[in-house]
């Protein structure tokens, strides 16, 4: 029943303009609240973040709408300084970060965001 309920909620996401993403966030909590009310509490409190995508133009939605390539670069970070598990000063630390995210930083030069521009 928790998967339905996520399932579902996640049908804001695909909606096509904020309109219709407020639409099914109504019908979503109408069915769930008598069930599920932390969830729909929890989502309506988030609702205008969980949305802020839709001010954007809709090539950039997709892109945008996650923390996926946030997560990504903080996993990356964990996996190589948790190895070392401590570290002889801050300097050395910083070192082995600022490591990690310029290799991140170089492999998404190679990957350039075609629909992002100066005017999007």
């Amino acid at each position: 029943k928790e998967g339905s309920c996520v399932r579902e909620a996640a049908a804001m996401y695909r909606a096509s303009s904020r309109r219709e993403a407020q639409r099914s966030f109504r019908r979503w909590a109408r069915k769930w609240r008598p069930t599920r009310p932390r969830a729909v509490a929890c989502v309506e409190r988030d609702l205008e973040e969980l949305m802020a995508f839709y001010a954007f133009p809709p090539a950039h939605w997709q892109k945008i709408r996650t923390t996926n390539i946030i997560e990504r670069a903080f996993r990356e970070v964990r996996r190589r300084t948790r190895p070392i598990s401590s570290f002889t000063n801050p300097a050395s630390c910083d070192r082995i970060v600022f490591g990690v995210i310029s290799h991140l930083n170089r492999s998404w030069e190679k990957k350039p965001l075609k629909q992002f521009t100066q005017k999007s």
